[in-house]
């Protein structure tokens, strides 16, 4: 039998912690030491790219006590810092809860490998820094489809808000926000050839792809500032941990909301294998992410009845569409070696990694101060159909994995690497219990290319990237094709490939759907719709996935989220 007590107040000093051997000497002050250990204002769950951002925005109030729940551990290994380092970190099992979907019918039954950070910072703190928001035409058609006051010019003031990039303050971009932005740079000559390959072929090479163009490619911005990665944790809880009124408890994995009356009044938990509880006055803001978040909920009993009866949980509100509406990109690799010695492969040369590691030990610049995917672009596969866009992401190595570790995935020749994704994909798929048991995983099916047109966008691009490639100087380094095996591959080649190798970006949303309407799982002031004083704000509340990486709107919609809350 487990045990169950209330919060006590020896656990407040590990609440300050964020792992064994790491205090944070800023947070330790007098104030921590007046916050009552019974009870919160606010409970957030999941310190992640977002739960950071809620927590601090409300922390800014100082009579609020604020408690924040993180399922994993502390960012406070030096190597999560270093943006070079991201081909270590991405992927370790201690920063990443590594889920596996369930079998994919339209690719096999394969069952794919899905990130989801495991770690104070989230996602934030292992992916790979790329800033992308999406286009005006995204937000735009959230406001469409119900989620009022999230139109492109209500969003934009928190994107600037949130930032300080380094083109300066302007229009687009804010120039005194927590999160540090910089712009994009290539890392190997590889990445100048692409984008005067892409020139060749009649598209725009932009100084900013945040910038609202149809059909753009360019250097992408990263979040990275001073050689250093700027997560959530660094730029935004760190800071405001000082304030002495946010307690962060780590390895403390909630287990459900409590509910009681209508109202959400606090969490269990369960750390250091007890059953813990902690209660909050004013409200529990679940930001979990779009597989915790629903799973969450399901568990507190809200979500499909039938499903939550199937698993023996007491239903309190029947929300058929948590879980629902999951929505991912599908990712097709392709890749080139090359004739000439243009890409990262350099680097990892005993000289061309010698001179990077002094580089970033002496000036904090180089290679190692930068991201594993600094160039990217967008087009239309069917020209003039903006529902076909794809994002391509160039990684200026070839990135193939051949044993487990490290030593398994560097590049062993020089050559580079295309990820394409269809940026709005039309298949849904879903999260549900697996069991009643809060310590085991949701199942995640994420149903990709159930919808035909998908496959269809994602083989045409493939074609004309084919083609873009061969077209100005990139075209002249050329070696061999690896992926597709052949340069004349025919639509139904590429098409059996992408089934037989399409893996998944790490864009995860749509789960806890916002809306106007009687399904919507949440309402856009991101109340959970049936329970008071229980709100979601993460990726999940996105109606539509953007066509971008969701890093950048996550923050965004942390920020206005912690703007809602304040005002109830």
């Amino acid at each position: 039998m487990r045990r169950q007590t209330g919060f006590s107040c020896s656990r407040l000093k590990r609440g300050l912690q964020y792992e064994r051997g790491l205090l944070l000497g800023e947070a330790i002050n007098m104030r921590s030491r007046r916050m009552s250990a019974c009870g919160f204002d606010f409970v957030v769950v999941g310190a992640g790219a977002a739960g950071c951002v809620v927590a601090s925005r409300l922390s800014e109030d100082r009579e609020l006590r604020i408690a924040l729940l993180e399922a994993g551990g502390g960012d406070g290994a030096l190597i999560m810092r270093i943006p070079g380092a991201n081909v270590a970190t991405g992927t370790d099992p201690r920063y990443n809860w590594a889920y596996q979907s369930e079998p994919v019918p339209q690719l096999g039954g394969r069952t794919l490998y899905w990130a989801q950070g495991k770690v104070i910072g989230g996602s934030g703190s292992i992916n790979g820094m790329m800033y992308m928001r999406g286009h005006r035409a995204d937000y735009d058609r959230w406001e469409r489809e119900g989620a009022d006051g999230w139109g492109y010019e209500d969003v934009l003031p928190y994107f600037r808000k949130s930032e300080t990039n380094e083109r300066g303050a302007s229009a687009l971009h804010g120039g005194g926000g927590p999160l540090q932005v910089s712009r994009g740079r290539g890392t190997a000559p590889v990445c100048d050839l692409y984008l005067q390959s892409a020139a060749a072929s009649g598209f725009l090479i932009a100084d900013d792809l945040n910038a609202d163009l149809p059909e753009a490619f360019g250097h992408v911005d990263l979040t990275i500032g001073g050689g250093l990665r700027s997560s959530t944790s660094v730029a935004y809880l760190r800071p405001a941990l000082r304030r002495g009124n946010i307690t962060v408890l780590t390895r403390a994995t909630v287990t459900r909301v409590i509910i009681e009356a209508g109202e959400a009044r606090g969490v269990e938990f369960m750390q250091d294998g007890a059953r813990q509880r902690l209660m909050a006055s004013r409200g529990v803001v679940l930001c979990g992410g779009a597989v915790n978040s629903p799973q969450l909920l399901m568990l507190s009993g809200i979500g499909d009845a039938d499903h939550l009866r199937a698993h023996g949980i007491a239903v309190a509100v029947d929300s058929p569409d948590v879980g629902r509406n999951l929505q991912n990109h599908p990712m097709y690799r392709m890749m080139y070696a090359t004739t000439a010695p243009v890409s990262a492969y350099s680097h990892i040369r005993p000289l061309g990694a010698a001179r990077a590691g002094l580089q970033y030990i002496l000036r904090r610049t180089g290679v190692l101060s930068r991201g594993l995917f600094p160039t990217s672009g967008y087009f239309h596969a069917e020209p003039g159909d903006p529902s076909s866009e794809v994002q391509v992401c160039m990684a200026p190595a070839l990135v193939i994995r051949r044993k487990p570790g490290l030593l398994g995935i560097l590049p062993q020749e020089h050559g580079f690497t295309l990820l394409l994704n269809h940026g709005s994909p039309f298949s849904r798929g879903e999260v549900r219990l697996k069991s009643g048991d809060p310590l085991m995983h949701a199942e995640i099916s994420p149903n990709y290319f159930s919808d035909p047109r998908d496959i269809r966008i994602l083989a045409r691009a493939a074609k004309r990237v084919q083609d873009m490639v061969r077209a100005g100087p990139l075209g002249r380094v050329l070696g061999r094709e690896l992926q597709p095996a052949k340069p004349t591959a025919t639509n139904a080649e590429i098409t059996a490939d992408i089934r037989a190798t399409a893996a998944t970006h790490y864009h995860a949303a749509g789960t806890c759907r916002m809306g106007s309407d009687p399904r919507a799982v949440v309402d856009p002031q991101l109340r959970v719709n049936g329970i008071s004083r229980l709100h979601v704000a993460d990726a999940s509340v996105m109606p539509v996935l953007v066509n971008g990486n969701t890093y950048a709107p996550t923050i965004m919609i942390a920020e206005k989220a912690a703007d809602l809350i304040r005002a109830g």
